[in-house]
């Protein structure tokens, strides 16, 4: 592309690039990643590093890039749910010819694209890069994964919230992503380790191992809000979303992909995949809140805002706002509770529409606000009580 001089020469190519493009459409995710690629396969890609992830948006810089992979003779099939395409020098200077307008602009939160392909055209020119080393992706459709470029796309729109826990699709996930030895950060092949074993023990060159397992930790891609602490990073898996105010601290804390925080949460036990907990919340030392591949029915399960999770509980059931769960108990959808009159009217007034009776189960309870979940030290019995922590009803429904 030649240098385009004005904004409105830049719209207009725009413009001119989606109308004349066989089949054009705006991809639904899309940036430029660095990937790590294997010791032994050296076209298999092993991790990829997104600076920036462009979700539902930047679709000018979108059309910028599928038309700079077009005149190094690479077209983009539209139809496919995923596509990823390498990237060289000459992409890159066709890119930043046709962002010329907005290119003094391109500094903080502004035209981070133009800071991305900047920064990497002046990283080939000056030390190149081995083949393959750079890509650009775009996603078509929310569908299967099929490679790891893509997975890692989805995984960062998670962690950055860029998308809603349990809202895109992850399956394939696993198929896909490599299982690999991470090391300072770095991923490296098993084979790899296996067959020159010997060799790099005697030398002193084993590297040292912090995990093996397909997802990398959170902190190795995401740089958290200033608010929020994590004491151990392994406690956090990639893919994980955690609100501003989030603490975790280490223990038996954990956060799982496609799981996480909705705002300011206490977390000291565990929220397995596709759990949700919302602000105001605390996950007590050892507490668990189950997956959809763990006991809870194939259903996800979301823990409303201002609840506690007493020490070393199990919750096998979405729970509403200013919930109790105490420490030790585990409450599954077919745990039959009691409730005494008293409590059914103090329990009703804060759940208007929800019927209430003496001896219900709980996934007959789930999601309701203000419940205490107890265990009757003399009887045995579970009980359910009004929670005295605060319940805050939307007054738009209420």
């Amino acid at each position: 592309m030649e240098i385009i001089q004005t904004a409105d020469a830049f719209k207009a190519l725009i413009q001119d690039i989606k109308t004349t493009t066989n089949g054009y459409k705006d991809p639904l995710a899309f940036g430029i990643c660095r990937v790590d690629l294997g010791q032994l396969n050296l076209s298999k890609t092993l991790q990829a590093t997104y600076p920036v992830v462009n979700w539902n948006e930047n679709f000018g810089s979108a059309a910028i890039f599928i038309k700079a992979l077009a005149e190094q003779g690479v077209e983009v099939d539209f139809m496919q749910s995923e596509v990823v395409c390498n990237v060289n020098a000459a992409f890159l200077k066709s890119a930043l010819n046709a962002f010329t307008p907005y290119a003094e602009e391109a500094y903080g939160d502004a035209h981070k694209n133009i800071q991305v392909v900047s920064a990497l055209y002046n990283q080939l020119v000056t030390s190149g890069a081995r083949e393959g080393e750079f890509k650009v992706v775009f996603l078509f459709a929310d569908e299967p994964l099929k490679s790891v470029e893509a997975a890692y796309l989805k995984l960062y729109a998670l962690s950055l919230a860029k998308v809603a826990i349990r809202s895109i699709n992850l399956n394939g996930a696993f198929g896909t992503l490599p299982n690999v030895a991470w090391s300072a950060g770095k991923p490296i092949e098993l084979e790899y380790l296996r067959e020159y074993e010997i060799e790099l023990k005697l030398s002193g060159e084993y590297p040292h191992i912090d995990f093996v397992d397909k997802f990398p930790r959170f902190l190795q891609h995401i740089i958290p809000s200033d608010n929020t602490r994590i004491l151990d990073t392994s406690k956090v898996r990639f893919g994980a979303q955690l609100a501003a105010g989030t603490t975790v601290m280490p223990g038996a804390s954990y956060i799982n992909f496609n799981a996480g925080t909705t705002g300011p949460v206490m977390v000291e036990g565990r929220i397995s995949s596709s759990a949700v907990v919302g602000a105001g919340s605390d996950v007590g030392g050892g507490a668990s809140i189950l997956g959809v591949l763990s006991g809870t029915d194939g259903n996800p399960i979301t823990i409303g805002k201002n609840t506690l999770l007493g020490a070393n509980s199990t919750c096998g059931i979405p729970l509403g706002d200013g919930c109790i769960l105490d420490g030790g108990l585990a409450i599954f959808a077919g745990t039959k509770f009691h409730i005494n009159n008293e409590e059914i009217t103090e329990i009703q007034a804060v759940n208007p529409d929800a019927k209430i009776d003496t001896i219900m189960k709980g996934k007959e309870l789930a999601g309701l606000n203000g419940l205490h979940f107890r265990q009757n030290s003399l009887t045995g019995e579970y009980v359910v009580q009004r929670s005295t922590r605060e319940v805050k009803l939307n007054a738009e429904l209420h």
